[in-house]
C-alpha cells in the first residue's frame, strides 16, 4: 500500500507541476510606453504601404523605411518582454504562491478523497476470473465453526427467569442420563437456543438428527444450521454449509437454507450470487416470512455490490410497507356483507381490480392468488376466475406447495372440487 500511495502522489504532483509553475512565473501584461511604441510603429508600416501605393515614394525608399520601422518594432518588443519577465515584487508573488499551494492541495486532497469514495484501498486490480478464483479460495480457506466460535467474546449471562433456568438445568441432567430420549433432546435444543446457548443448542439438535436417522427432515437440518450460524455470530462456516446442503437435498425451496446460502456467498466475496439467491427468495416468500426483513434491509447494498444501481425490492419484500395494495381479506368480505348491495359490490370490485392489476404487473404470493380467486367467486365472475386459475397453474407449476394454496382459492370459487 505504501508504494501505491507514493506512486499516486508522484502522479498527482506531475499533473500539478505545470499549472503551479505557470502561476509562479506569470508575466505581466505589456502596457504603458512599450505598448504605445509598438502600436505607432505598426501604424507607420501601414502608412508606408499606402504611400507606396499612391506613388508618393519609390520602391527603394519604401523598402528602406520598412526595414527601419521593423528594426524599431523588434527593439520595442524586446524591451517589453524584458520588463514582463522581470521578477515580481514580494506583494505580487504572495497571492500567486497562495494560489499555487491551494491548487496543489485541492488536486492531492480531491484525488485521494475521490479514490477513498470510489476505489478499494488494498484491493488489487483483478479480472473477473481472478476475482471469482479469489472468492473460491476464500470460501475454501475460511475459518471453521470452532475457530469462529472461539473468536467471539464471551456471551453475557442470560436474563431468563430463575425458575426457567432451573428447569433447563434439570432438563440437562435428565437428558444426560437418557441420551437416547428424542423428546428430551428436542426440548433441550429449543431451551438452550432460547437461553442464547447456541453451541449447546446445536449439539442437542445434532443428537436429535442422529436419533431420527433416516426420518430426519429438512426442517431438522434447517434448525441445526440456524443454531450453528447463530453460535458463530452470524457467520456461515464450512460445517454449517454442509448442513445447508442436507437441507437443500431434502427441500430445495427451504427459505432458511436459501437465506443462509446467500449470506455465505456475500461473506466469501460473491455478492453477485448472494443477490440472485436473495432476490429469488424474496419473490418466492410471503411478506411474513422471518427472513424477509433481514434481506430487505441488506438488498440495496447487496445490489450495489453486485453492480445493479437501479434495484427495487420485489412486491412481497415491501408488502408490509406503506403503499402496499392487499386484496380483500375474509374480514373485508364480512364487512361488505353488512353494506348495501351497491356499496358492497363497489367495494369488492375495487379491491379485486387493484389486486388483479398488481398480480399481473408485479406478481405476488400464493395466498394473494388464492384470495383473488375467492373474491372473483363471490362476485360471480367465474370466467375471469377460470382464466386466472389457468394462469396460476402455469406460474406455480414447479412449486407444488404454492399451487396447493392457490388451489384452495380456486375451490372456494367453485372451479375445482
Amino acid at each position: 500500500m505504501m508504494i501505491f500511495w507514493i506512486v499516486t502522489g508522484l502522479a498527482v504532483l506531475a499533473v500539478a507541476a505545470p499549472m503551479v509553475v505557470a502561476l509562479l512565473r506569470a508575466r505581466r501584461e505589456i502596457t504603458g510606453a512599450e505598448a504605445s511604441d509598438l502600436q505607432v510603429y505598426r501604424d507607420q508600416l501601414s502608412e508606408i504601404d499606402r504611400d507606396r501605393a499612391r506613388g508618393t515614394i519609390g520602391e527603394a525608399e519604401a523598402e528602406r523605411l520598412r526595414t527601419e520601422v521593423s528594426r524599431r518594432i523588434l527593439a520595442a518588443d524586446s524591451r517589453a518582454h524584458q520588463a514582463g519577465a522581470a521578477p515580481a515584487s514580494g506583494a505580487a508573488r504572495g497571492p500567486r504562491r497562495v494560489s499555487a499551494a491551494l491548487l496543489l492541495l485541492a488536486l492531492i486532497g480531491g484525488s485521494y478523497a475521490l479514490y477513498l469514495t470510489l476505489g478499494a484501498p488494498g484491493y488489487g486490480d483483478l479480472t473477473l476470473r481472478d476475482r471469482i478464483a479469489a472468492a473460491q479460495e476464500m470460501r475454501e480457506t475460511r475459518p471453521s465453526q470452532q475457530e469462529a466460535e472461539a473468536a467471539l467474546p464471551a456471551s453475557p449471562p442470560s436474563d431468563a427467569p430463575e425458575e426457567y433456568a432451573q428447569l433447563v438445568t434439570r432438563l440437562r441432567g435428565a437428558v444426560e442420563e437418557r441420551p437416547d430420549d428424542l423428546q428430551g433432546q428436542m426440548l433441550l435444543a429449543r431451551s438452550e437456543a432460547a437461553l442464547g446457548n447456541y453451541a449447546a443448542a446445536y449439539a442437542a439438535q445434532r443428537r436429535v438428527i442422529d436419533l431420527k436417522a433416516d426420518t430426519a427432515g429438512a426442517e431438522d437440518y434447517a434448525d441445526l444450521a440456524d443454531m450453528m450460524v447463530l453460535a458463530a455470530g452470524g457467520y456461515v462456516s464450512p460445517e454449517a454449509e454442509k448442513v445447508l446442503d442436507q437441507v437443500m437435498q431434502r427441500d430445495p425451496e427451504n427459505g432458511v437454507a436459501r437465506y443462509y446460502g446467500g449470506l455465505m456467498m456475500a461473506q466469501t466475496g460473491r455478492p453477485d450470487s448472494a443477490f440472485r439467491i436473495w432476490d429469488n427468495l424474496l419473490r418466492d416468500s410471503d411478506a411474513g416470512a422471518p427472513w424477509v426483513p433481514a434481506i430487505a434491509e441488506q438488498m440495496p447494498q447487496m445490489a450495489q455490490r453486485a453492480g445493479i444501481n437501479d434495484y427495487t425490492l420485489p412486491q412481497m419484500a415491501s408488502a408490509d410497507l406503506p403503499g402496499a395494495l392487499p386484496g380483500p381479506t375474509t374480514e373485508d368480505m364480512q364487512a361488505a356483507s353488512k353494506m348495501s348491495e351497491a356499496d358492497r359490490q363497489a367495494m369488492i370490485e375495487g379491491m379485486v381490480d387493484n389486486l388483479s392489476q398488481r398480480l399481473a404487473d408485479q406478481g405476488g404470493s400464493p395466498e394473494e392468488w388464492a384470495r383473488l380467486l375467492t373474491a372473483l367467486g363471490v362476485l360471480g365472475q367465474t370466467d375471469r376466475a377460470q382464466s386466472i386459475w389457468d394462469e396460476a397453474q402455469q406460474v406455480f407449476a414447479t412449486r407444488p406447495e404454492a399451487l396447493a394454496t392457490v388451489r384452495q382459492g380456486a375451490a372456494r370459487a367453485g372451479l375445482t372440487d
